[in-house]
């Protein structure tokens, strides 16, 4: 009996289930959320239009909510890097149009410029880390955060030194980050819907 027994245990040990991931990929809808929300808050930092609630919406239902959506769907998928970046810039934009609406509402005052100064630099630090991950995954990538890492210091220089001229640089690059974040995004859609490479990623081999 208990010969048995072990041989049933061990038969069940050597039965492999595998599960085929069927789920859609959620990094375009991330990315979409981040390079739109980004592309008009640089076209109102390059001085084209005034912030308004056009820009405060896009940061709260777009590049906020949609980036933590991304962000929980891509923790269902097992990927660390995609859970970490979309669900903490989806908050960041949260915490951006919180910063900028709050005071108004009589929750707390606004921001010392200081305050503006740390909070932007630590965005750009907690990037350029970010930055490094993507050196193993795709130059399209790389080029996102690499210039979103600047465009976080360069509205930290802009804020500590009060240089309407450094945040203007900013809006500008800000535009190009957006972009290639948009390109990134709709590659992958693109690519995936043709089945073959459309736009390319140049992945790192």
């Amino acid at each position: 009996m208990q010969k048995e027994m072990a041989s049933i245990v061990g038969a069940e040990n050597e039965i492999k289930t595998n599960i085929k991931d069927t789920t859609a990929n959620p990094a375009p809808l991330g990315l979409l959320g981040f390079g739109m929300t980004t592309v008009l808050l640089n076209l109102h930092n390059a001085g084209f239009f005034a912030l308004g609630s056009m820009i405060l919406a896009m940061g709260i239902f777009y590049g906020g909510m949609a980036q933590v959506f991304a962000g929980i769907m891509e923790w269902k998928k097992g990927n660390t890097f995609g859970t970490t970046a979309f669900t903490s810039y989806g908050l960041f934009w949260l915490t951006l149009v919180g910063l900028l609406v709050m005071p108004n509402m009589g929750w707390g005052n606004a921001p010392e410029n200081s305050a503006m100064v740390a909070y932007l630099f630590m965005w750009g630090l907690f990037t350029a880390v970010m930055f490094i991950g993507t050196l193993k995954l795709n130059k399209a990538l790389q080029f996102v955060f690499a210039s979103l890492t600047l465009l976080f210091f360069l509205l930290a220089f802009g804020d500590a030194t009060g240089s309407a001229a450094v945040k203007q640089i900013a809006g500008y690059e800000g535009i190009i980050c957006g972009l290639s974040a948009i390109y990134t995004a709709l590659a992958q859609v693109l690519n995936e819907v043709y089945g073959r490479t459309i736009a390319p990623l140049w992945p790192v081999k």
